[in-house]
């Protein structure tokens, strides 16, 4: 089972999270991808994950930028696979700026991003990665948003697939959709 957690003001309407579980359904996992609209707070978000995860027997999280931040924590808290893509990596500090109102990119609807929600992501903050071996990081070093050298050494040990040119929204991603699956244990 796969848990796919998109990025910060995203959500389950985004391109990686429509390919892979239309991938999924293409062949014939569907029943195996969650991908829920995550909540402002990063403390009811990964309230949200948790239950998830118990009740529908995840293995792997998949993360995008802020559900990256998200799928380490939960990788580690409960002994899962975590797939990162361009993940954030000490998101209280790269989050800081944004405090204030935002918009849900697929909604429009207006959120409050608050210094509390900062403080909800420090205290989820993995700084030593106990098993670096369940992770696989997968960046592209043209990532206008977040550095990635900082997710190369972040996560040094894991499977790291460090890839030339794209962007933040990793331009990649269908060509990684297989290999995701794989990756869970799914075939």
């Amino acid at each position: 089972m796969i848990l796919y957690l998109h990025g910060f003001t995203s959500g389950p309407q985004s391109h990686k999270a429509q390919a892979l579980g239309t991938r999924m359904r293409e062949r014939g996992l569907g029943e195996f991808f969650l991908s829920p609209q995550l909540p402002a707070s990063p403390r009811t978000a990964i309230a949200l994950a948790t239950d998830l995860i118990a009740h529908h027997g995840v293995t792997t999280v998949v993360g995008s930028s802020l559900g990256g931040y998200y799928a380490t924590y939960l990788a580690e808290t409960f002994d899962l696979k975590a797939v990162l893509v361009n993940p954030a990596v000490v998101a209280h500090l790269s989050l800081q700026s944004y405090v204030g109102q935002q918009r849900w990119l697929y909604t429009g609807e207006p959120f409050d991003f608050t210094r509390e929600h900062i403080e909800e992501l420090r205290a989820i903050e993995i700084p030593v990665l106990g098993k670096p071996q369940r992770f696989w990081l997968l960046v592209e070093k043209g990532d206008e948003t977040l550095d990635y050298r900082h997710a190369v050494s972040r996560y040094a040990g894991a499977r790291q697939t460090v890839l030339p040119g794209g962007d933040h929204s990793f331009t990649r991603w269908g060509d990684y959709l297989d290999p995701i699956i794989s990756y869970d244990g799914l075939t």
